[in-house]
């Protein structure tokens, strides 16, 4: 008898716990503005290794560009912002399964993406280059031919390379490139020479290169992508949200408060 009730007195104990963690978000299709404002705290996904828009420093706290902005939008409607660092190529269905609120971070606008996400007005112009080593002699993208290429994977810069083959694809070695998680571990691989070159947001590359002792060995090559935008991503159904969010940066736009950020970071105003 005591058996049996020490097993019921494990499975009830098993049974609460399992209820309580099932107690987190549920996927809704409802506008999640009036939770976030009741909360007054909002969940903002990020690859924390994308500098200058949003990484960790050596103290292991988040910063950047994109971590400033949101606070300053968000700080607007007395809402704290959580910044929770995800897989990137898993982003938007982090998204979707409301682990997170938003994505914010570099996180350019595509004909792709639009199709899973609602996002937010633009902010800021980016393009796709490729940065290698001066002594490679990689001066065009012409000069990639048959040579070894990393991205980022889940990038638009990877989408970029998938979708127009003849810009880029077809010149590299075996047509592919080679995948990092984070920029940090792509950048060690181009300078050891595992690989020629790095397909790469030129705010990132502007960023981590002005901050590197050896700045003159390396080269910046533009080629023939088209520009992206910068834009917060939202569920579809987070219409209010995104109205907010709009707001928020015109009101810090009109205050100068936009500029004064983006000069902090880039040394001038690049938004947009």
């Amino acid at each position: 008898m005591k058996k049996k009730s020490y097993l019921f007195f494990l499975m009830t104990i098993l049974f609460a716990v399992l209820s309580v963690a099932g107690c987190g978000r549920k996927k809704t299709d409802t506008d999640q503005w009036t939770r976030i404002n009741d909360e007054k705290r909002v969940i903002v996904g990020l690859d924390d290794s994308f500098v200058p828009m949003g990484f960790q420093n050596k103290s292991g706290e988040i910063i950047g560009f994109d971590i400033d902005l949101a606070r300053a939008v968000f700080d607007l409607y007395d809402i704290t912002v959580d910044f929770q660092p995800i897989d990137w190529s898993m982003k938007e269905n982090e998204l979707q399964n409301q682990t997170i609120d938003l994505i914010w971070n570099g996180y350019s606008k595509s004909a792709e993406r639009e199709e899973k996400v609602l996002f937010s007005d633009e902010y800021m112009k980016n393009e796709q280059v490729v940065v290698a080593l001066k002594k490679n002699n990689i001066n065009h993208f012409s000069d990639m031919k048959g040579k070894i290429l990393g991205a980022q994977n889940g990038s638009s810069g990877i989408n970029s390379f998938e979708e127009q083959p003849t810009i880029l694809k077809n010149l590299v070695k075996d047509q592919t490139a080679i995948l990092y998680d984070g920029f940090n571990e792509a950048f060690m691989d181009l300078k050891s020479g595992r690989i020629d070159g790095l397909l790469i947001d030129r705010v990132y590359a502007n960023y981590y290169l002005s901050h590197e002792d050896n700045l003159a060995d390396y080269s910046i090559v533009s080629g023939d992508f088209e520009s992206e935008a910068f834009a917060v991503g939202l569920r579809k159904s987070d219409k209010k949200l995104a109205e907010k969010i709009n707001a928020g940066f015109e009101k810090l736009r009109e205050s100068g408060e936009l500029a004064r950020i983006s000069t902090k970071w880039f040394g001038e105003d690049v938004t947009k």
